[in-house]
């Protein structure tokens, strides 16, 4: 799609900015963010409310300009859930083109299939604590690959014993030792979940699942949205 047409075309963003990654296999690394907004899910333990409601109308194209500006390489879309909005497809895609390795943090209740192949999939699985665990959409499985993660964010016990369930009945665990997942990610809720507990309970399971702490948060606080 050339410049001209995305000068027509509209997105609704909270927030773009700069800061090092805080979760996945990319933590650590410098990356820009771009936060859309308007989330259709209420987990009860969100840490970015303030993206569900108004934000700024802004073109594709100024988007992408203000990305190159920054001048970072890679860049996540999130929200919010990104996917909500039809022309973060082409977001994504139009990011790409400019030579930016483009993850995508998505909830797991849109359709992940109609994004560009060059994305990085960065996908939750809502567990039960979150109270939106009814709204996965599983077919998503069916599209993700090498280059893309799943994240499950737990809550408590509970949360926990569906976590290795599922990786177990989906055969993600297979997955990720034959190469066919890049990653699971295993994450406590902020000030909810006992980090030390759930560290042990994935050292207890045997399952290739990579623990993770919001690095962020752990560097600048909870309130702390970018430098």
């Amino acid at each position: 799609m050339s410049g001209t047409d995305t000068d027509q075309l509209f997105i609704r963003v909270t927030e773009i900015f700069h800061s090092v990654q805080g979760e996945s296999t990319w933590a650590g690394l410098p990356c820009t963010f771009v936060r859309l907004t308007g989330c259709p899910l209420r987990c009860v333990w969100c840490d970015t409310t303030y993206a569900f409601h108004k934000g700024e109308r802004r073109t594709i194209t100024d988007v992408i300009d203000q990305v190159g500006d920054i001048g970072t390489r890679l860049v996540e879309v999130t929200g919010g859930e990104p996917l909500a909005h039809p022309n973060a497809l082409i977001l994504v895609t139009q990011l790409a083109d400019a030579g930016h390795t483009v993850l995508v943090e998505t909830s797991g209740t849109c359709d992940v299939a109609p994004l560009d192949p060059r994305a990085h999939k960065i996908m939750d699985l809502k567990c039960p604590g979150s109270g939106e665990s009814h709204r996965n959409l599983w077919t998503n499985l069916d599209h993700l690959g090498s280059g893309d993660e799943i994240k499950f964010v737990v809550k408590d016990r509970e949360d926990w014993e569906w976590t290795a369930r599922t990786i177990r009945e989906r055969g993600l665990d297979e997955m990720v030792w034959t190469g066919r997942l890049g990653a699971l990610l295993v994450s406590p809720v902020w000030e909810e979940m006992d980090p030390e507990a759930l560290a042990e309970w994935t050292l207890a399971s045997g399952l290739p699942v990579r623990f993770q702490m919001q690095l962020h948060k752990l560097i600048w606080g909870a309130e702390r949205k970018g430098v």
